[in-house]
């Protein structure tokens, strides 16, 4: 899947969930780019440039694409050193309703 598929499945899940208000989350894909999901906006943005974020998730594009797909536990992700949190520890937390 590429940054702009998963930016617009995210954009849906998002407008359909909502985002974590008053908060930025960024996505760090690497070398595969970013995907920030902006709650500061009404309504909630997704976009894939980078910002002045509460929490940025570091993750493997594949990682997480498997955890959003239900294929991979975040935790064990964190746990295992797959996905690492800068930031906010608790905004991390709220994302498993927004990725489920």
């Amino acid at each position: 899947m590429t940054l702009e598929e998963i930016t617009a499945q995210m954009q849906a899940r998002v407008a359909e969930k909502g985002a974590i208000d008053g908060k930025v989350v960024t996505f760090d894909f690497s070398d595969d780019g970013t995907m920030t999901i902006d709650g500061t906006k009404t309504p909630a943005e997704v976009h894939n440039g980078a910002a002045d974020a509460d929490c940025t998730v570091a993750v493997a594009k594949d990682d997480f694409e498997e955890i959003a797909a239900g294929e991979q536990n975040a935790q064990m992700a964190f746990m295992s050193g797959k996905l690492k949190v800068d930031g906010d520890m608790g905004i991390a937390m709220q994302l498993g309703s927004l990725l489920g």
